[in-house]
């Protein structure tokens, strides 16, 4: 009987726990459509302002943004780098850190999630426009580069 009531108990407690995750996930995406909103279209001099300061933009800052396509932690944003590049490229912590708490102050990126007590986040609309304009120009280097003078 004891333990068909625990089991019971653990049964509602998970249902709980989903619930309550798809309820922060919408509240969470409600939250970034409205702050994106916000930055974008009531302040747009903080949008200028943005692209002065990521345009060029860092390679760390690109290789981080891009990888924020999806949800990333840190470390694995690190990995994915390391891979990308064959081992050329290699961001430190402080480095990593530093950069995420910069864009997700500026609007650039935002928090996704908590997963084994890593910080997942994720690129925001305003970060996708930002990361666009850069791999814009890097394309037009490389199409300069590749012209006789």
């Amino acid at each position: 009987m004891y333990a068909l009531l625990f089991a019971l108990n653990i049964f509602i407690l998970i249902l709980c726990k989903i619930f309550i995750d798809i309820y922060i996930e919408s509240r969470y995406n409600h939250y970034i459509e409205v702050r994106y909103i916000e930055i974008k279209y009531i302040r747009g001099h903080m949008d200028n302002k943005l692209k002065r300061i990521y345009v060029p933009m860092t390679e760390t800052g690109f290789y981080i943004l891009f990888c924020l396509q999806k949800p990333q932690h840190g470390y694995g944003i690190g990995l994915q780098v390391k891979k990308m590049t064959d081992g050329e490229v290699s961001i430190c912590a402080g480095t990593m850190y530093g950069t995420l708490s910069k864009m997700e102050k500026d609007g650039l990126i935002a928090f996704f999630a908590e997963k084994e007590k890593r910080k997942l986040y994720q690129i925001t609309p305003l970060g996708r426009e930002i990361l666009d304009l850069e791999i814009q120009r890097i394309k037009r280097l490389y199409r300069n580069s590749m012209e006789e003078i």
